[in-house]
């Protein structure tokens, strides 16, 4: 069992930077974000899978370049990196794990194959 807890939200104008942190209990090789914005479905916004030694990260093409994920193991912790926010960046964001047994399988892997969900924290971004 994995337990995932976010924290890092807030409100901040465009063109702005936040840091999401999720603090885990135990790491699985694939793990990622998610948003979700009021009537819409959820969206894988970056994955990061981390076997090989230097692991592998996919983004949305709507976030490329200016969100970052990562991971410090140490600290059982993965967090994602927004510069440059955008009011289309507004939603609730998730981390999530996925049991997985390769890093190639982890990304564009749909969020309904995520086993475990953290309760997420709200991003909102003013024009």
């Amino acid at each position: 069992q994995v337990q995932l807890v976010e924290s890092g939200g807030g409100s901040v104008q465009a063109g702005g930077s936040l840091r999401l942190t999720c603090g885990y209990t135990s790491r699985r090789l694939c793990m990622g974000w998610f948003r979700q914005a009021p009537g819409k479905e959820r969206e894988g916004v970056a994955t990061l899978a981390s076997d090989g030694p230097d692991g592998s990260t996919t983004y949305a093409d709507s976030v490329k370049g200016r969100f970052t994920i990562s991971q410090d193991n140490a600290k059982r912790a993965l967090y994602l990196h927004m510069n440059s926010l955008k009011p289309e960046d507004t939603a609730m964001y998730y981390c999530a794990a996925a049991n997985v047994l390769y890093g190639n399988i982890c990304h564009g892997l749909p969020p309904n194959d995520f086993a475990y969900w953290g309760q997420g924290t709200q991003v909102t971004v003013s024009s």
